[in-house]
């Protein structure tokens, strides 16, 4: 079984966290805001990697 991708997404999970947490500061938002941001990044990189898995 391959896990180079699903490394590869969790690396970039915790990259766009960082980058988000970031932007975050910048322009205050909620943490309402940002869970929603966050909830819909998971959704997208999980439909990306189920795709790529045939």
């Amino acid at each position: 079984m391959d896990n180079g991708g699903l490394i590869l997404l969790i690396f970039l999970a915790f990259l766009f966290a960082w980058g988000l947490n970031r932007v975050r500061r910048m322009l205050k938002f909620g943490p309402v805001a940002y869970a929603g941001v966050m909830i819909t990044f998971v959704i997208l990189m999980l439909a990306l990697y189920t795709q790529t898995q045939h």
